[in-house]
């Protein structure tokens, strides 16, 4: 929605903009100096746990992602605050904490906010963070041959709506809580410690990975955010379907019905751009458009450099596996096979 009016408007030409919204990327990034850019991101949502504190860790997780998902370092955020006028202020200081606390986890310093009153609770973080002009990681940029990695499992959507229904088993929350609240810190370090950059030593260059794309798997899903950047790289991918990790519980959910109103709309947005080939079941096919809070990084890297960068995100304690390659531009969009 916030695209199509957007789309509008007449643009902006600033020639400092290096990244705005014309390819749906995860954050925008402003240049300030020759050797120092901003990249500067916002979200936020109503729960989707019980737990206060849990809520308000999953909401700084998924706010910090972005940043992350542009090869940038946070700095600063500020909170953003739905909160009704009658609520109980225990519970609002439980999700501020919770959200501080992965904050300082990310070294990303808080400093304000904004608050109103609100029937339904509300609560997430607008961040800015710092990168180099010339290491920007966007979702532009994949290339032929290349190798598509990924580096969480798929499931947080269908698991938070049997939350909610009082269905979810209490290891199907645990797994999808830990996944929720682990931040893409290490990945992103990982990420682009290992690219050649402006001073890189030799041992840097003899480990590098030649990183072309990367993006973060949110609420469009793994289909949605994977068609921006097939349309944004003009090219087209291809995903392995044995290969994809999913979340204890994940398929289970979906079997019982616990589809969330956004994978519905996900799938009927993107699913005329995906060709399915073998026996992949109608449950699988949901969870590609599950909506996924604080969800992993989807890696385009060239081949010969896929294998040591998954060794590399192993070792440092990131589950990265391999789920698909990248085709020349084609049709289908996207296969799944």
């Amino acid at each position: 929605m916030l695209d199509t009016v957007l789309g509008r408007l007449a643009r902006q030409h600033d020639p400092n903009v290096l990244v705005g919204f014309d390819h749906a990327d995860d954050a925008g990034v402003y240049q300030l100096t020759p050797e120092q850019a901003l990249v500067q991101t916002v979200d936020f949502f109503t729960p989707i746990v019980d737990d206060p504190y849990t809520f308000g860790q999953i909401a700084a997780t998924n706010a910090l992602s972005d940043v992350y998902a542009m090869g940038g370092r946070p700095l600063t955020s500020l909170a953003l605050v739905c909160f009704p006028e009658k609520g109980d202020i225990e519970i609002l200081e439980r999700i501020l904490a919770g959200g501080l606390s992965k904050m300082i986890e990310a070294g990303c310093s808080v400093i304000g906010g904004h608050s109103i009153r609100d029937d339904e609770t509300k609560f997430g973080y607008a961040v800015t963070g710092l990168i180099h002009p010339q290491r920007v990681l966007a979702n532009k940029g994949a290339q032929p041959g290349d190798r598509l990695l990924f580096t969480k499992a798929l499931g947080t959507g269908v698991i938070s709506t049997a939350i909610k229904k009082g269905t979810a088993k209490q290891s199907w929350i645990d797994a999808a809580v830990k996944s929720m609240t682990t931040l893409n810190k290490t990945a992103a370090e990982v990420i682009t410690g290992a690219r050649v950059g402006t001073g890189a030593s030799p041992v840097q260059a003899e480990r590098s990975c030649a990183v072309h794309a990367l993006t973060d798997i949110t609420g469009f899903g793994l289909i949605g955010h994977a068609r921006e950047m097939a349309l944004a790289s003009e090219v087209s991918l291809t995903f392995f379907a044995e290969k994809v990790p999913l979340i204890e519980g994940a398929l289970e959910c979906v079997r019982a019905g616990n589809i969330p109103g956004g994978l519905k709309a996900n799938r009927e947005f993107a699913e005329c751009m995906v060709e399915y080939g073998g026996n992949i079941s109608d449950e699988f096919r949901s969870i590609l458009f599950d909506p996924q809070t604080a969800g992993g990084l989807l890696i385009s890297v060239t081949a010969g450099s896929a294998g040591v960068l998954v060794d590399h995100l192993q070792q440092a304690g990131v589950p990265a596996v391999e789920i698909g390659e990248v085709r020349a531009k084609a049709k289908p969009v996207i296969e799944v096979r």
